[in-house]
């Protein structure tokens, strides 16, 4: 892009967050509605949902770029495209890709500075555990039906955080379909915690521990079933480092020492 734009619509909540914490909230015009709002500042226009968005809203709105996250608004910036929007489209799924993503956004919105500062903030606070004597068996689920297991970036959180994904030959499995695992696989696996985020709704503990043959479950008998929520730990952006720092904690408990 020759210029650096003034009317930004995110259609991701990790974008617009991102935007806000390096001095880019001037610009945006146009959130999800997914967004928790940032302390302090204006609310802007809730535009979209995840999947779907009120093209009529956007329009008014002039945006000179939109910015769109995953294959599931892959129609949505087709249909933005065909009208003639400029659209900056992410898919990131890992941490590696999350923080090229974050990288990208600071470039076009001319603020590599403060970027590339709290850039360095994310890589050191999610820096990995170190002297880790025994890694617990952890099963995170991110929907409950049908259970899907946790995405890449999940994965590889539990891992530096200290844990042992149950599910790791999934992790390179980039759509929800390809991770939907058997309630009998969680049973053979018997993990010994269990993380839950369900895309947007609470996480009911008592119906995870009330499912058939998992009361026996190392998780469910010590009462370790712990929700985090969905902006810190399922958007792929800089508030990862919430999500990760609660795994931390609980995965310092003294039960796994």
């Amino acid at each position: 892009m020759s210029q650096i734009p003034q009317r930004i619509v995110c259609l991701s909540a990790e974008a617009a967050d991102w935007l806000w914490r390096i001095g880019a909230w001037e610009s945006v015009v146009g959130v999800t509605a997914y967004l928790i709002q940032p302390d302090g500042t204006p609310p802007k226009p809730r535009v979209s949902g995840f999947s779907s968005a009120n093209l009529n809203e956007i329009t008014k709105l002039n945006p000179d770029l939109i910015v769109t996250f995953s294959d599931v608004q892959a129609k949505l910036a087709a249909e933005l495209i065909q009208r003639g929007f400029p659209v900056l489209a992410t898919n990131q799924r890992t941490l590696a890709e999350t923080e090229a993503t974050l990288a990208l956004l600071a470039r076009v919105t001319g603020c590599e500075c403060t970027g590339e500062k709290m850039l360095n903030e994310f890589r050191e606070r999610l820096a990995p555990v170190k002297n880790v004597s025994r890694r617990p068996r952890v099963y995170f689920e991110e929907w409950n039906d049908p259970l899907i297991s946790g995405i890449t970036w999940v994965s590889e959180l539990i891992e530096r955080a200290g844990g042992e994904d149950i599910f790791p030959e999934l992790r390179t499995k980039r759509a929800a379909p390809e991770r939907v695992v058997l309630p009998e696989q969680i049973c053979r696996a018997n993990p010994e915690i269990i993380f839950a985020s369900w895309c947007g709704k609470p996480v009911q503990a008592v119906e995870i521990s009330a499912r058939h043959g998992w009361n026996n479950l190392a998780a469910v008998c010590e009462n370790r079933i712990y929700e985090i929520s969905g902006e810190d730990i399922l958007q792929p952006g800089f508030r990862l480092i919430y999500g990760y720092e609660q795994m931390k904690r609980l995965l310092a408990g003294k039960d796994f020492q």
